[in-house]
């Protein structure tokens, strides 16, 4: 089972580590991660062999504490924050209002400030010195964590950053001491000269200016890092806390928690939906930014699925809720986030591997080097301010920070643009990407066949057709059946009773109406039934080799006419293809169409490998064989039939509006059907990786050149040290420094160029229509040339009306009026106005 541990008292990746082995040794235990960002333990166990009390007391022997998660409470959660940052606040202004007198104490005098008459000269050295010391003391006290911590860790043999910031504190305090001891034997035995070697010689503001400057250090690092959560404290801020319930005829406003499935929910203009459901009643403009990241609102009517979060902009609807509580797709999408940021990604394995030994190494050199210098005949107090520098600086909070900070940032900006990763992993392979692998439909196709033509007989109209097709196939579920269905009911048309009605399965349907018998279906059903297509054949195979599927109709076997349809591209599909190309990746379609259906597709959107006729069962193997290539595969698909695919790839990605079992088999979640969100999720992929990687290389160059200097390498040559009160105030820059560049990625962006941003599914609109007026049309045949020259035009739906001389247009996408008349007149006829519909 998997769970998650709350953890207290780690400070460094030192910490983590040393959590982690100790969880390790427990029998039964997988993917043991620990979160320093979060300060979390995520663990897959088997609970026959370990229990959550064994995995408590394990963290416990290690020296932290520990505590079970349970359900995220936002408000909780963010009292918990400002709790924490509160209390270090106190901590940091009581200890920078003690450092001022004490620094003024110690090294005032070195700027020719006066002091007090107790506190002058070597008969007060003492009290000059014990002063100093009981103002170090209490801000000490007030930063006592740092030792608690720290000398733990040491005691259980795993020492960490505030193990190096208490043995060096520590040091520097017990000099101190030691010199007073020696003053005080001066005084005694009036040995002014022993005297006055210790009475400038003290550390105490050492020791309290490292541990305040470390505070100072943690304090900023505390803001930053809570600035790589937004991206979850913004998903949790959109749920709201109360909902309008109708129960019993009666409208009550009751808890988001009380929401229970199948509750009828009003939802009013302006007010967050709470929970997923489905409009039964009214309609609205709902803007889902905050979902999807898509920033247009939707216009939604009966039977579309609505997402708790959202925002109704206008209008009024009631809706059933579908999914409450952890089943929202804001509660999934939150988890997703949040597994993803307490999830380690393989880069981090390097940090991992040098913070585990650092400590102890760093420890060792502040030994010798003190030691070292000590046989050269330096001075005890030049000694060990050497040893406290080397401490000091070295303090891992960098490398600890590195790869955390930017994952967290990383997954919380994917989810800011619908992009879904389940895991830190997979954030990071997605950079690595070689090979692309589509699925067709649904995933570069809408996935929904369409009508795109209409070409009758000389004897009928197109409307006269369309009402025939309409009675025939409005009784059938057929996919093809039902786009034409829809389709004449957007005529206004309505479909009358059949006498008669058979499905003929693979072929079509046999009905019959007012003694008039009537065939619709594929050529195979015309051929049957002995009907002469000759008429319609050269036009028929044109569409076929452009992806359309035709079906005739015919009365008393004469043949009426075709209505052609198609599963159209997605309206960002070749873009995003051409952009996964120009960045060298291979694209590959991937589909259980026929061949010359596929390579149809293939064609609009600028794939070169097809990959036809493929078995749902088949997929799978076809990805093991492009990953047999030594390539990186990616996967994108959105069906049942692609799970087994999805989880096959180096990385599966599954588009959120595919089914549960995708969704559950892929690495990573596309909440919108756009290919572009393909590329965005690799671009940022590398903007994260290339993040850590500075950030690594911050960290370790960092001590590579501080340790040096503070170990005295270069004080004989050069006459170089680092003064421990300067290694404090780097080591705290140098958390900062990583962190805020960890932040920088808030303000990454997509490099993909005039993006789209069109969503239309069932009850769901977000389209422009226009009127065309056109000259020179004198017959059906220049009806259907015009008609197929405005559909060939990507995101263009058109229906040419021959008797009125004009197009009625619908647009899914930004098609300029040139584009359209530039189409027509290259056609052989003359546009005489285009207008709004």
């Amino acid at each position: 089972m998997k769970q998650k541990f709350d953890i207290t008292g780690m400070t460094c990746s030192a910490c983590a580590n040393h959590v982690e082995k100790a969880v390790n040794k427990l029998p039964g235990t997988n993917n043991t991660n620990v979160n320093l960002m979060q300060n979390v333990l995520q663990i897959d166990y088997d609970n026959t062999q370990t229990t959550p009390d064994d995995i408590k007391q394990a963290v416990e022997h290690a020296g932290y504490g520990i505590s079970e998660q349970g359900k995220i409470e936002v408000s909780s959660k963010d009292n918990k924050l400002e709790k924490a940052a509160h209390d270090m606040k106190v901590r940091l202004t009581f200890s920078i209002i003690l450092l001022i007198p004490l620094m003024y104490i110690s090294m005032g005098h070195m700027l020719g400030l006066p002091l007090p008459d107790f506190l002058s000269g070597l008969h007060n050295a003492i009290t000059y010195a014990m002063v100093q010391f009981l103002i170090t003391l209490i801000i000490i006290y007030l930063n006592r964590s740092y030792f608690i911590n720290g000398f733990r860790a040491l005691i259980h043999r795993a020492p960490s950053m505030d193990s190096l910031i208490a043995i060096g504190s520590s040091a520097a305090l017990l000099y101190g001491i030691y010199a007073i001891i020696q003053m005080g034997l001066g005084l005694a035995y009036q040995d002014w000269n022993l005297v006055e070697q210790y009475h400038m010689d003290l550390y105490f503001e050492s020791a309290g200016t490292i541990v305040t400057l470390i505070t100072v250090g943690k304090y900023l690092e505390s803001r930053s890092k809570g600035k790589t959560n937004d991206a979850i404290k913004k998903l949790m801020d959109l749920s709201p806390k109360v909902a309008i319930v109708e129960r019993n005829g009666k409208e009550m406003e009751v808890a988001i928690e009380e929401v229970v499935k199948d509750d009828i929910i009003i939802v009013k203009s302006g007010s967050t939906i709470p929970v997923d459901g489905v409009i039964i009643e009214g309609s609205a403009t709902i803007n889902e930014a905050a979902i999807t990241g898509e920033s247009l609102p939707i216009e939604k009517t009966i039977n579309a699925n609505v997402t708790g979060g959202t925002i109704s902009v206008s209008g009024f609807f009631k809706m059933q809720a579908t999914r409450v509580g952890e089943d929202t797709t804001l509660s999934q999408i939150i988890k997703l986030v949040e597994d993803a940021n307490a999830s380690k990604a393989p880069i981090a394995k390097l940090a991992d591997k040098v913070s585990g030994v650092f400590v102890p190494i760093v420890i060792a050199i502040a030994i010798i080097a003190t030691i070292t210098w000590l046989l050269l005949g330096y001075s005890v107090s030049f000694s060990l301010s050497i040893g406290i520098a080397v401490l000091i600086i070295s303090c891992p909070c960098a490398l600890g920070l590195a790869t955390p900070t930017a994952i967290m940032v990383g997954t919380g900006k994917g989810a800011e643009y619908g992009i879904l990763f389940k895991t830190a992993e997979s954030l990071e392979s997605m950079k690595n990407a070689e090979v692309v692998v589509l699925d067709k439909t649904g995933t570069v196709t809408k996935g929904k066949p369409i009508v795109t033509d209409i070409v009758v007989n000389d004897s009928i109209s197109e409307k006269e057709l369309l009402q025939i097709a309409l009675n025939i196939e409005n009784a059938s579920e057929h996919p093809l059946a039902q786009a034409i269905s829809t389709y004449a009911k957007e005529k206004n048309l309505e479909a009358q009773k059949l006498d008669t009605f058979e499905q003929i399965p693979g072929q079509g349907i046999k009905a019959s109406q007012n003694g008039k018998q009537y065939l619709a279906g594929n050529e195979k059903m015309m051929k049957a039934f002995q009907v002469n297509l000759e008429k319609f054949s050269d036009t028929a195979a044109a569409m076929a080799n452009i992806g359309k599927t035709p079906l005739y109709f015919c009365e008393d076997n004469h043949i009426l006419g075709l209505i052609a349809l198609a599963d159209t591209v997605k309206e960002n599909s070749k873009q995003a293809i051409q952009e996964l190309q120009n960045m060298g990746i291979d694209v590959v379609l991937l589909t259980g169409d026929n061949k010359k259906t596929a390579q149809a597709i293939a064609n609009q959107v600028g794939v070169h490998t097809i990959i036809s006729d493929v078995l749902p069962q088949e997929k799978e193997k076809h990805i093991r064989e492009i990953k047999a290539q030594n390539k990186h595969v990616i996967m994108v698909g959105d069906g049942i039939n692609d799970a087994p695919a999805l989880a096959r790839a180096d990385v599966g990605l599954a588009i959120g509006a595919g089914t549960d079992i995708a969704i559950d088999s892929a690495d990573v979640v596309l909440m919108k059907s756009d290919l572009l969100d393909v590329v965005t999720a690799i671009q940022l992929s590398h903007a994260t990786i290339r993040n850590i990687k500075q950030n690594l290389f911050w960290a370790f160059i960092y001590n590579t050149i501080g340790i040096p200097i503070a170990a005295g390498l270069f004080y004989p040559a050069f006459n170089l040290t680092l003064n421990p009160m300067l290694g404090s105030a780097a080591m705290s820059l140098s958390s900062l420094f990583v962190v805020s560049n960890a932040l920088r990625l808030r303000f990454f962006k997509p490099n993909t160029n005039n993006r789209i941003k069109v969503k239309a599914t069932k009850g769901e609109t977000r389209v422009m229509k226009k009127i065309m007026y056109i000259d020179g049309m004198s017959c059906k045949h220049c009806e259907g040339r015009v008609n197929e020259a405005l559909n060939a035009i990507d995101g263009v739906d058109a229906s040419v009306d021959l008797d009125n001389n004009l197009a009625n247009i619908t647009l899914h996408k930004d098609v300029s009026d040139d584009t359209l008349k530039n189409a027509v007149e290259d056609a052989g006829y003359t546009v005489t106005s285009i207008k709004a519909g």
